[in-house]
């Protein structure tokens, strides 16, 4: 271990690519000291360290991350102690590297250290987010935001007044903004940044909905607002209710609010990236259909089309923004566009169907079971690029199974969970008048399956020159989490039937 420390303000910087000497020299200056301090005496050993990591790139290593101590005393800022980590620019990301830790100073606040050898990431608990934050200094603060979105997902799911509602929203969102930014480093601000700004825009939005509709209402309640609505201007209820569903589109990940999603996927870890694309989606669903099948009268506001045309766009533009994606956790970001799209089907035909409710929940639980499946490969392989995965199944064969029972799932494979959802979505939707509606979900279906195998064929081909090394146990909990929900998946696909006879 180092023999030195560094405070938890101090200037970091770290990336997935190699650091440029202009990257470094705004956050640690001290590295490029051309000479010792002032203070030092002549007998001062003078180790330059630019010289050293001249010669450490020489040898294939780059720096990936670089920190420097805070100084009271601003003629010792460009000679204070200083922290380099260095990697092959092929494992920066990965979860086994050889990597070179260098400290040093140039004003005798610390010694000159080199430790050399091979790191590997060790996993403490957690399930899939075992990975990310055992152990770490922060664990307590991400557990209480994931408790906090959950609790906001359940009583946006379960409001049953506007003001609730809006109140349930907040709550499911605050939380998320900050463990969207919770990493503090690479793009991880930046994610957390836009889920923001989309998120105050959207709870903008959805105040003046709420608001709307209360104007030509009267009332929260559902039940009230329904009566108020049959009786009142129809065009101020339909504005209202429109405003309401960009908030709530905006908690699903479905257009039109749906543009932060893949940068949040891509941006955040996979831990986070799973949760966020996963829990408010189902608060958010539950929440549009309880208010359309409660609040809102067919006959007053059209709000069945509404919901099928962002059925349409939604699927629709998931797919086709999939296709072209070379980051993992990028693809899987549209893929959640593209599925909320599948299960806004169920709510264009609440209260025409007997089907759509039943529907929806089961739909819910195999996508989510299904996409944490997902995540958590990603998040046990470490890698985030379709070509890191190559060769995975020479590496670490039940976790490329796992990854196929997810990916293929996600398509609708029988006898995946997710197959049964859409069996059943779609029957609901056919008995609920919406024909074309299906006909085009079964075609973006079955587009679907060209970027899934995009992923899929690099896992079984050979290992590339970079990953001929077996994926690491060390991420247990999420390789762990990763069999367990694919099998899961599998086998609530099976017994679907049984589940399904329970609720209708």
């Amino acid at each position: 271990m180092l023999a030195s420390r560094f405070a938890s303000r101090s200037p970091v910087l770290r990336s997935d690519s190699p650091l440029s000497d202009d990257q470094i020299q705004r956050v640690a200056p001290s590295i490029f000291a051309d000479a010792p301090h002032e203070s030092r005496s002549q007998r001062y050993a003078y180790i330059p360290t630019a010289a050293v990591l001249t010669e450490l790139r020489k040898e294939g290593f780059q720096p990936f991350m670089v920190a420097q101590t805070r100084t009271r005393h601003e003629d010792r800022r460009d000679y204070t102690k200083h922290m380099i980590r260095l990697r092959h620019a092929s494992q920066i990301n990965g979860a086994e590297a050889n990597e070179i830790i260098l400290l040093n100073s140039h004003d005798g606040t610390s010694s000159y250290q080199m430790l050399a050898g091979m790191f590997r990431f060790v996993c403490a608990n957690g399930l899939v987010c075992g990975d990310t934050v055992a152990g770490h200094r922060r664990e307590t603060e991400f557990v209480v935001l994931v408790q906090l979105g959950a609790l906001g997902s359940i009583l946006l799911g379960g409001a049953a007044d506007l003001i609730l509602l809006f109140a349930a929203f907040l709550l499911a969102s605050v939380p998320l903004y900050a463990l969207a930014g919770w990493a503090k480093q690479g793009t991880a601000p930046e994610a957390a940044l836009k889920y923001y700004l989309a998120g105050a825009l959207a709870g903008v939005t959805t105040v003046a909905g709420v608001t709307l509709l209360f104007g030509t209402a009267g009332a929260t309640g559902y039940d009230a607002v329904a009566d108020g609505i049959a009786s009142g201007p129809g065009g101020a209820a339909a504005v209202g209710l429109i405003a309401v569903l960009v908030g709530l589109a905006f908690k699903a990940g479905a257009v039109p609010a749906h543009f932060w999603v893949p940068d949040v996927a891509d941006g955040t870890p996979p831990a986070v990236a799973a949760v966020i694309t996963t829990l408010p989606k189902i608060g958010a669903l539950v929440a549009t259909y309880r208010l359309l099948d409660t609040a809102v009268p067919a006959d007053v506001v059209d709000w069945p089309l509404i919901i099928a045309i962002l059925a349409a766009v939604s699927m629709t533009l998931g797919n086709l923004a999939a296709f072209a994606q070379t980051s993992v956790l990028r693809l899987l970001g549209y893929s959640t566009i593209s599925q909320v799209g599948y299960m806004l089907m169920a709510l264009a035909v609440a209260g025409r169907a007997p089907l759509a409710q039943p529907a929806l929940l089961f739909y819910l639980a195999a996508y989510a079971i299904t996409n944490i499946a997902a995540f958590a490969v990603v998040a046990a392989t470490g890698q985030r690029t379709l070509a890191g995965h190559r060769g995975l199944f020479r590496r670490d064969p039940p976790l490329a199974i796992a990854l196929v029972v997810a990916l293929l799932g996600l398509v609708g494979t029988p006898p995946t969970a997710v197959f049964l959802g859409k069996l059943v979505v779609f029957t609901a939707t056919v008995d609920g008048g919406l024909v074309w509606l299906v006909a085009l979900a079964v075609v973006n279906t079955v587009a679907s399956l060209f970027y899934y195998l995009r992923w899929i064929a690099p896992a079984f081909g050979e290992p590339g020159p970079d990953h001929e090394r077996p994926v690491t146990r060390a991420r247990g909990w999420a390789r762990g989490t990763a069999l367990g929900a694919a099998a899961l998946s599998l086998l609530l696909g099976l017994g679907g039937g049984v589940v399904l006879n329970t609720v209708v």
